[in-house]
């Protein structure tokens, strides 16, 4: 098995403790300081299999970071900070973080708070990817009504016939049967 990739964001942590520890739990570790860096640059750059900031509290900089990684890259984050107050940890969360520990970076404790922010957060994509599915099928359904209607109307089908033409068409042309019915749907606002 490969050796997982992490990549450090420390603020304070001078003696790379937090680096050591992970080192010793196996992993292959790079650690950059919490400056002003293009945080989203690195993380294509280096793709780590997780990201580990270490801060005293998530400032409004930081958070929209996440924001932009949770986007763009999509990889697990998991957060060490001091700031316990409820309004952060919401902010926090609604970023997309992984896990959001407070006062609890404790090197024996490490290795099981980064596998399990790993598998949430495969879970939330997981559950991200369905919804997406989801919503694209919903979607096709509506343009297949909508293609059903104008065949119907134009053709004098009946609703399974208009139906039966449109998933031929589609198998005919090599496209989804939602493809089919924009295509339907677009020639039919053409000949108006």
């Amino acid at each position: 098995m490969n050796r997982r990739k992490v990549l450090v964001i420390d603020q304070f942590d001078n003696e790379r403790l937090l680096e050591q520890a992970l080192q010793k739990h196996g992993y292959e570790v790079a650690t950059l300081k919490l400056r002003a860096l293009n945080l989203l640059e690195i993380i294509t750059s280096l793709q780590p299999d997780v990201v580990v900031l270490n801060l005293y509290s998530p400032g409004d900089e930081v958070l929209v970071m996440m924001r932009q990684i949770n986007q763009q890259y999509s990889v697990p984050v998991v957060m060490f900070a001091e700031d316990q107050q409820t309004d952060t940890i919401n902010k926090v969360i609604k970023a997309g973080v992984s896990a959001y520990i407070v006062d609890g970076l404790e090197p024996k404790r490490l290795k099981a708070i980064i596998e399990i922010a790993i598998v949430r957060f495969q879970e939330q994509q997981a559950l991200k990817d369905e919804l997406k599915k989801t919503k694209i099928q919903l979607e096709d359904r509506k343009l297949v009504d909508r293609a059903k209607a104008v065949l119907i109307k134009s053709q004098g089908y009946s609703e399974e016939a208009a139906y039966h033409a449109l998933r031929k068409l589609a198998m005919d042309r090599k496209v989804s049967i939602g493809e089919m019915a924009k295509n339907v749907i677009a020639m039919a606002e053409l000949l108006k």
